[in-house]
């Protein structure tokens, strides 16, 4: 069933929205690649995520920071092999989201994608099949900004050519969305697909 908001471009986030949370399997192997205790690799995973989604640290010098952290001495071999599972841990889409996406592009409904991540994800978003159903992808690392800042939601509003009442966000993370509702922006925190369709057939009303 299509779904129609005219005069209207709905933000999607990706990670958690879009995709699936990574599953415990994907979370053990990366985990395993690191070797070391589990309890400290996830901290420090965390802790230096915000600069390389923000474009201020490269792939190989986030890796290395975990490394250095943990106090490991990783070849280059695992470096790769740690990139490699955990950018293919994010890439599992949740099957109802697509479905709702597809459906909103159906209904002639214009749709953008504003992820939190490192510039490695760029390529996949625009040139997958992901990248189809948008008319802009805004990549954090890109931008050397991230969510909640003011600044990002700013630059995609120009880029879109749409005001805040012509704006809709869907993400996550209750942060982010509050972020974008402090400058008049529709938001909604992402649950489940059942209360997104929900939400955004209300809006279609």
């Amino acid at each position: 069933m299509s779904i129609s908001i005219p005069g209207t471009v709905v933000v999607f986030d990706y990670g958690e929205v879009i995709s699936v949370t990574p599953s415990e399997a994907d979370r053990t192997a990366l985990a395993g690649i690191a070797g070391g205790d589990a309890e400290q690799f996830w901290p420090a995973y965390w802790r230096h995520r915000n600069a390389l989604d923000q474009g201020t640290l490269t792939i190989q010098q986030y890796w290395r920071g975990i490394e250095r952290e943990l106090g490991e001495s990783w070849e280059d071999a695992t470096i790769h092999r740690l990139w490699l599972a955990d950018f293919r841990s994010w890439l599992t889409i949740d099957h109802d989201t697509l479905q709702v996406l597809l459906d909103l592009k159906a209904g002639g409904t214009r749709l953008a994608l504003l992820s939190n991540a490192g510039r490695d994800f760029g390529s996949y978003f625009r040139h997958g099949t992901l990248g189809d159903l948008f008319e802009k992808v805004f990549v954090s690392g890109e931008l050397g900004t991230v969510k909640p800042s003011a600044d990002i939601f700013e630059h995609v509003m120009a880029e879109l050519g749409v005001t805040p009442e012509q704006t809709v966000f869907i993400d996550n993370k209750a942060e982010n969305v509050e972020g974008a509702e402090a400058l008049g922006i529709a938001g909604h925190v992402y649950t489940s697909a059942a209360d997104l369709r929900a939400y955004l057939q209300g809006l279609a009303a």
